[in-house]
């Protein structure tokens, strides 16, 4: 099945729920005419369906090809990388001073995540460049800054981030690749890397790879990691490619989805290049704070794989909505004269719309992130900035980790509307299940943003964000309040269900953050033994937020008059999520209340 940007939905978050007319009037984006976004996600749509989306099932298919060193990537994917790079799309986001186009946070979010639904294989290349072109230009010293970024941003070249090693996951204090220091200011580096997205391929000039090493003297622990450039080939003083570094991809790794990306082992120093012995590299910024350099980028590439999320959700939705409709099975529950289109069946459309509304409720959680990200970083008030920053790193974690929890589940559905035929590959259900199944480990697992969420952004500022999101979300209660009585009778009933699950929603949200203040102190295995529950907790509250300020928002266009389906249609899908998937924020709070028992039953039933 073909894929189609949801323009319409994209275009309403953007407006209605993340206040895209505001952020245009922002110092810097002035020259940013609404009409400008417009003709952007236009030529975005266009390209990411024509271009780029029949390469997914061929990525998946036929996946890059290792050969003596080198990769060859899947049919016609280096083609389309051309062709994005010299469409600008690598530097939307990016300044102009470098080559970019300096837009706003929230016009790039949308295109990053129609990529991202076109194939996610492809779009992994352009997603880990981003983060380095951000990595370089907050540290970078300007020599690398000119050598590197214009030619990433223009998309001759892209990047990867080097973190993980075979004893070195999530535990980055056990990175063993050392850089020992030259004579004339450079590194000679040597080390394994593995788990290395676009680590060795063909689809440009050059590779920049940003690497965590340990100088020979650096203390143990995280506290002596540096950050080094090592690009697959020097580059000579002129700017013109030099010889083969000793960067030697070893092998690709053989994975359970996103086939059409090359994961590769790289090995640092194994003298296969034409610079002798060891990897050379550049420093970047001062020693031993390379993890702290990193997270610049991990940061960027966190929020980009909820992103990762949404799209995936977005597509394997389509694809389920498509097959429901065209398949012919079985009569009404209520009776009819045949057999009628399995769309008809009431769990069919429970399955859809739990589908569609974790989909778009995802979409406004990271628009609204990155709509604060916009205000944090250009706003000319800095009470302003500094307030949108903190609620920009709060929703970080959400958005990674609720999104991607989320495609799973989507996929899943998918998998389910289609029956039997979705276990089959040809379909495409499964493809997207499979390819799901990455997004919640890597760049942090679930986890890991649940520990961050819990650790960094509610117990460090004493639950100030938190408390801050749950002030605002009460003001949309009490317009949905104000508004319950004014609404047509027809879905009242699920305009007034919404109203009273987001109340309880609210309180479980509050109730949760108060647990985890007050019980860090004593109980604080108990506290993250429901850091999880505690994650999802905040997002489908978030989401909830998100869809009720979509309902209000659609009933005010349809009391105006508005006679665009689309309105109808997001309500529904807004009074579905109030009644089906905001009471789980119940069954979440009270898993986060039980880590007591949790943390107890751990031991008692001898799982460490």
């Amino acid at each position: 099945m073909s894929y189609t940007t949801p323009l319409r939905d994209i275009r309403f978050a953007m407006q209605e729920l993340a206040g895209l007319d505001e952020i245009l009037k922002l110092p810097g984006f002035e020259e940013v005419e609404p009409d400008v976004v417009d003709a952007i996600l236009e030529e975005n749509a266009r390209f990411v369906q024509e271009v780029v989306a029949p390469l997914n099932t061929v990525g998946d298919r036929q996946p890059p090809v290792w050969r003596d060193g080198e990769v060859s990537s899947a049919p016609g994917f280096a083609k389309a990388f051309a062709e994005y790079a010299a469409g600008g799309w690598q530097g939307l986001l990016h300044p102009t001073q470098w080559g970019g186009q300096g837009l706003p946070q929230l016009v790039a979010a949308p295109a990053a995540e129609n990529m991202q639904s076109a194939s996610l294989a492809f779009a992994l290349c352009p997603m880990l460049t981003d983060g380095v072109i951000e990595a370089l230009l907050s540290v970078g010293s300007p020599e690398q800054r000119q050598t590197y970024v214009p030619n990433l941003i223009g998309g001759r070249w892209t990047g990867t981030m080097n973190l993980t090693e075979p004893q070195a996951g999530s535990d980055l204090a056990m990175v063993q690749t050392k850089a020992v220091p030259q004579d004339d200011g450079s590194y000679r580096l040597s080390g394994q890397k593995i788990f290395i997205t676009y680590g060795e391929h063909d689809q440009a000039e050059n590779i920049i790879h940003l690497v965590l090493a340990r100088l020979p003297d650096a203390p143990a622990g995280v506290k002596g990691i540096s950050l080094f450039i090592v690009p697959k080939f020097l580059v000579n003083a002129d700017g013109s490619l030099g010889p083969r570094n000793d960067v030697w991809c070893a092998s690709l790794e053989h994975k359970l989805g996103i086939h059409g990306s090359p994961t590769a082992v790289l090995l640092y120093g194994a003298g296969k290049g034409e610079v002798g012995e060891g990897a050379i590299g550049y420093l970047v910024g001062e020693a031993n704070r390379g993890l702290e350099y990193m997270f610049i980028m991990m940061n960027a590439a966190r929020y980009a794989v909820g992103q990762q999320g949404i799209g995936l959700s977005e597509r394997a939705y389509q694809l389920a909505q498509a097959y429901a409709r065209e398949r012919i099975q079985g009569r009404a529950v209520e009776g009819s004269a045949g057999p009628v289109s399995i769309s008809h069946h009431p769990d069919v459309q429970r399955m859809l719309l739990t589908m569609r509304g974790l989909t778009e409720a995802a979409r406004a959680i990271s628009y609204v992130a990155a709509a604060a990200q916009d205000k944090a970083n250009h706003h000319p008030d800095a009470e302003v900035r500094t307030r949108n920053r903190a609620f920009y790193e709060y929703l970080v974690p959400i958005v990674k980790g609720f999104s991607t929890e989320s495609a799973v589940e989507v996929a899943s559905l998918g998998v389910q509307v289609h029956g039997g035929m979705g276990f089959i590959e040809e379909t495409g259900a499964a493809q997207h299940y499979r390819d799901a199944r990455i997004l919640p480990i890597y760049e942090g697992t679930t986890a890991i943003q649940a520990n961050d969420l819990v650790g960094r952004k509610t117990l460090r500022d004493g639950g100030a964000a938190a408390h801050a999101s749950i002030a605002a979300m009460r003001d949309t209660l009490k317009a949905l309040q104000s508004a319950s009585g004014q609404v047509p009778m027809e879905y009242r009933e699920g305009f007034c269900l919404l109203r009273d699950n987001f109340d309880q929603a609210i309180q479980a949200y509050e109730g949760a953050v108060a647990f985890v203040l007050e019980q860090a102190g004593d109980h604080v295995r108990a506290v993250f033994s429901g850091s999880v529950p505690y994650l999802m907790l905040a997002g489908v509250s978030h989401g909830g937020w998100q869809m009720a300020r979509a309902a209000l928002a659609c009933q005010r266009h349809i009391q105006a008059g508005s006679q665009d389906p689309f309105h109808v249609q997001k309500l529904g899908t807004a009074l579905f999520y109030g009644a089906h998937i905001l009471p789980r924020t119940l069954s979440l709070s009270a898993a986060v209340r039980a880590g007591l028992v949790a943390d107890a039953s751990a031991a008692l039933a001898g799982v460490a």
